[in-house]
């Protein structure tokens, strides 16, 4: 029986590069849901992290239901949201993939990402709740001097 350097599946042992992090850990040198990507450049890692920064904003900017209109057919209108969600869980399971690098950068930006989406979420929420409490005061004042 003879000894050689591939394992049972034919990749060369010697050749692999991959390295599975499973605590966190600092640095560009990391694997972000593709292998080989972002490799070791570090415009590549700023890159990436920005990708992840966007993925976290766009599932909380997809946490929103659009309203759906009284005069829309019920099933166009169940399929709109079916088709959102989908796309907002498919975002956050990348985002969950990505965190699960272990890279401390990719974590943080992720973060950041969520919680600057649901910033813009709630601040544009609190401006059409202020904008309509300040219209039904302006409505009140007015049925009051009538």
């Amino acid at each position: 029986m003879s000894m050689s350097n591939s394992s049972s599946n034919g990749y060369d042992r010697v050749n692999l590069k991959m390295v599975m992090h499973m605590s966190f850990y600092w640095g560009k040198d990391a694997i972000i849901l593709f292998s080989g990507w972002p490799e070791q450049w570090l415009g590549m890692y700023v890159l990436a992290l920005f990708f992840v920064f966007v993925l976290a904003l766009a599932v909380e900017v997809l946490s929103v239901s659009p309203k759906i209109r009284t005069s829309t057919n019920p099933i166009a209108g169940a399929t709109m949201q079916a088709a959102i969600y989908g796309l907002k869980m498919t975002l956050a399971y990348m985002v969950m993939l990505s965190v699960m690098s272990f890279n401390v950068g990719v974590f943080i930006v992720a973060v950041i990402g969520h919680a600057f989406g649901f910033f813009l979420v709630k601040s544009r929420a609190l401006a059409a709740a202020n904008k309509a409490a300040a219209a039904s005061s302006a409505a009140a004042s007015v049925a009051a001097k009538v």
